[in-house]
């Protein structure tokens, strides 16, 4: 392995710590703010926090850090439109995640959001790639161990985790999209604009959507709505005129906030684009899936967070249709070796 793509590697791994515990941040986050709101103060928080990045690199003429720099002669026009296309995809995936986390567990969201591990080397048929025997088994796996982590001991399925799965949809879709636009664009600029454009989304959902997300909660979950404990923006906006939002409630609904904007999205997003010039889609998606393994870490040392038998099971057959779908990337090496 070429020190591109092992750089590029530990890169992703990195992504993955970051996302993992950013599992319990949206959580955290949201005993303060709507959804929404979350996911909009963050995403623009983490365009801003690039700019300087891109000013300094414009300045200095360098690179990209790993590879070379995007190809040139890519006009304005054609970023703005790959940006928007990006910011779309991310943003109808983190909001389904962020609605999902609502009714699920930290380490729940985490695994089956690894969903997308599966889901990219199936989508790629459609794109004119081959699909073996062992991404089927893998799909049967994780099928088989989301059922024991959302169904399993009782009737009817847990609505956070089918929107999860959703969103696993169109993390598939955005990772795959993020490969094809990465070879052309710069991904730093890339990840400013994907992240301005999902936070312009989120915050006119924050006006358009998120008052009626108690009531979507009540459909979903009859009487769910009582352990919504945040507020809308304008009653917060409300409280803090009158007085009556302390300023440990301010400071305590600040740090998950900061920790989604700067590093889940600012640092984490803007890694996964740069390692994914180095990393085939099907490769990073492996590496990326141990998301999961932090956010279950995370949800049980941050959020007292206890897996059942059940759960542990799941966990365990999601993992496993994930390392089977991927069996051409791992068995390789082994492959080699008994070769030599």
């Amino acid at each position: 392995m070429n020190k591109q793509a092992l750089r590029a590697d530990g890169l992703l791994l990195l992504t993955a710590g970051i996302w993992g515990f950013g599992f319990v941040a949206q959580r955290s986050g949201m005993d303060y703010v709507g959804p929404f709101t979350y996911n909009g103060i963050r995403f623009i928080l983490g365009s801003l926090s690039l700019l300087p990045l891109i000013l300094y690199r414009r300045a200095k003429g360098q690179g990209l850090g790993l590879g070379q720099a995007a190809t040139p002669g890519v006009g304005r026009g054609r970023k703005v439109l790959a940006a928007l296309s990006a910011g779309t995809c991310l943003f109808i995936a983190v909001a389904l995640q962020q609605l999902g986390i609502l009714f699920t567990t930290v380490g729940n969201a985490g695994f089956i959001t690894g969903l997308y591990v599966v889901l990219t080397p199936i989508f790629g048929i459609f794109l004119g790639r081959k699909t073996g025997l062992p991404t089927w088994i893998g799909a049967v796996f994780t099928l088989t161990g989301l059922y024991f982590l959302s169904a399993a001991g009782h009737l009817g399925v847990n609505p956070g985790d089918i929107l999860m799965m959703f969103s696993a949809v169109f993390w598939t879709c955005h990772v795959l999209l993020i490969d094809r636009l990465v070879q052309h664009i710069d991904p730093i600029q890339l990840s400013a604009g994907q992240f301005a454009f999902c936070g312009i989304y989120s915050l006119t959902g924050v006006f358009l959507l998120e008052p009626f997300v108690a009531l979507w909660a009540d459909i979903l979950v009859p009487g769910y709505s009582t352990t919504i404990i945040w507020k809308t923006v304008p009653e917060l906006i409300a409280r803090m005129g009158s007085g009556r939002l302390a300023p440990s409630q301010i400071i305590n609904g600040l740090i998950p906030i900061l920790y989604g904007g700067l590093a889940s999205v600012g640092i984490a997003y803007t890694l996964q684009t740069v390692a994914q010039k180095n990393a085939p889609p099907a490769h990073a998606t492996i590496i990326l899936s141990l998301e999961g393994l932090f956010a279950a870490l995370g949800g049980m040392l941050l959020l007292g967070e206890k897996p059942g038998p059940w759960t542990l099971l799941g966990f365990v057959l999601m993992l496993c249709g994930m390392l089977t779908t991927q069996w051409d990337v791992i068995g390789a090496p082994i492959r080699g070796r008994r070769k030599q």
